[in-house]
């Protein structure tokens, strides 16, 4: 994946992201009766202005792509004609202030139950919820869950894909709460498994508690052969190709793509020997793995794919697909489901529960993009879908200086009858800039970590 594919990938959902949230702004403060001044993508001074419409919006791109606002008329904000002095912002009824400033938000889960729903319509291909050989001393070894059984429910819901089971299982390792899972065994069997998670460390990343649990997707007997090289790896530069079959690593034998996989992970920084078969030949090729991952957490990585049969692999996947109303229904359930875990997250965080480390900026978000692009448009879309929920449910903490902020006071105006003081208007403008501040050093030291970390 090139650096311009990661960089175009990001540009393009923060554009959308940020076009899609002011644009609910500028709708509703339309609809108010309010003159919109500017309508800009990004801070700073503009690099592209046109102006458009009764009133010459001014609509431009600005030097900072990080953001974006809609400039209304304002008398806080300087002098205002009189015969704008109706349209201006700071005049409307404390309703339409409210309904104007929730309206970004609302544009971004709008805009996710809307990928959502075009990707059930369309019919979306997830892996069936089968399950791997457990790790070893994991949760998932001591409830019992054997290779191949196949998780039809999680406390008794229903579960079509293995996307299923990994939700359910993180909200109630989260709660440490008790997963009861029914399972039809290999040999068609129906027993019930339950997972103990009363001592599980939330105090982890999403990864970090699914090892935690040990339950792992089903994988089929893949032979170890060499179907992809990533580009600058350590394996393209040992001289590992595509079709060459690894017969053993440090003379153990590999004997499938799993095998070679666990050989591989268990020797970060360490050098090994690969017997490989090439062309009706052998030879021994010298390697050492990356050691990637976070903390004391490390593991070996290589940079090498599979040779699998798509044709096979379809056996285990499953088709996700719904009549209009139905993924409308499922879009708005996934929407609101996601939003709660985010604040109940960002709660965890706030009290120690969970580890400041599972904050990303935009450097992990680009990477993100990258990657999902890569996969395909399906998996671009549920990357758009969730960062946009991210940005709704982050501009609704009640933090000054973000929407949430703003009706945090409308809330209190409506409560008390009058605007709050400029006072507190201006000390709360304080406070929020110094916590936007230390979540952004968060943010962007998590970044540097994983880049230093791979």
């Amino acid at each position: 994946m090139s650096l311009l594919h990661t960089v175009l990938s990001f540009v393009v959902a923060l554009g959308v992201l940020i076009v899609v949230h002011e644009f609910g702004h500028y709708l509703v403060a339309r609809w108010c009766g309010v003159k919109v001044l500017r309508f800009s993508v990004g801070f700073g001074s503009p690099i592209f202005v046109r102006k458009l419409g009764r009133d010459q919006t001014e609509w431009a791109i600005s030097a900072i792509p990080l953001g974006g606002y809609v400039k209304m008329v304002d008398e806080r904000e300087g002098q205002v004609a009189p015969d704008d002095l109706p349209r201006a912002f700071n005049r409307q009824s404390v309703w339409r202030r409210f309904a104007i400033v929730a309206a970004g938000p609302a544009a971004n889960f709008l805009l996710a139950i809307a990928l959502y729903a075009a990707l059930f319509v369309s019919g979306v291909q997830e892996l069936k919820p089968i399950a791997g050989a457990p790790a070893a001393d994991s949760i998932a070894a001591a409830a019992g869950v054997r290779n191949g059984d196949i998780v039809q429910a999680v406390n008794g819901e229903p579960v079509r894909s293995w996307q299923d089971v990994r939700w359910l299982l993180l909200e109630l390792a989260f709660d440490r709460e008790p997963a009861t899972l029914d399972i039809l065994t290999a040999a068609n069997t129906l027993e019930r498994r339950t997972l103990d998670f009363s001592s599980i460390s939330t105090d982890q990343s999403e990864g970090d508690l699914l090892m935690q649990i040990g339950l792992r997707v089903y994988r089929p007997d893949i032979p170890a052969v060499v179907g992809q090289v990533t580009a600058g790896s350590v394996a393209e530069r040992a001289g590992l190709k595509k079709g060459d079959r690894i017969l053993a690593i440090d003379e153990k034998p590999a004997g499938n793509w799993d095998t070679l996989v666990d050989l591989v992970r268990a020797s970060p920084g360490k050098e090994l020997l690969f017997d490989v078969e090439r062309g009706g030949g052998r030879a021994r090729i010298a390697l050492v793995p990356d050691a990637v991952g976070e903390g004391d957490e490390r593991y070996g990585r290589i940079g090498v794919g599979p040779d699998f049969d798509p044709e096979r692999m379809k056996d285990y996947f499953v088709e996700i697909r719904y009549g209009i109303g139905e993924a409308v229904l499922h879009a708005l359930k996934k929407t609101w489901d996601t939003s709660i875990f985010s604040l109940r997250m960002l709660g965890k965080m706030v009290i120690g529960d969970v580890s400041w480390r599972n904050l990303s900026g935009p450097v992990t978000i680009a990477d993100y993009a990258g990657q999902s692009a890569q996969l395909g448009l399906a998996s671009y879309l549920t990357f758009l879908a969730l960062i946009s929920i991210s940005l709704g449910v982050l501009n609704l903490l009640p933090i000054p200086l973000l929407d949430g902020g703003h009706l945090m006071y409308y809330t209190v105006e409506i409560l008390k009858g009058s605007p709050v003081s400029e006072r507190i208007v201006e000390m709360g403008q304080r406070a929020g800039l110094a916590v936007l501040l230390v979540l952004m050093v968060f943010a962007f030291y998590n970044d540097i970590s994983r880049l230093l970390t791979g």
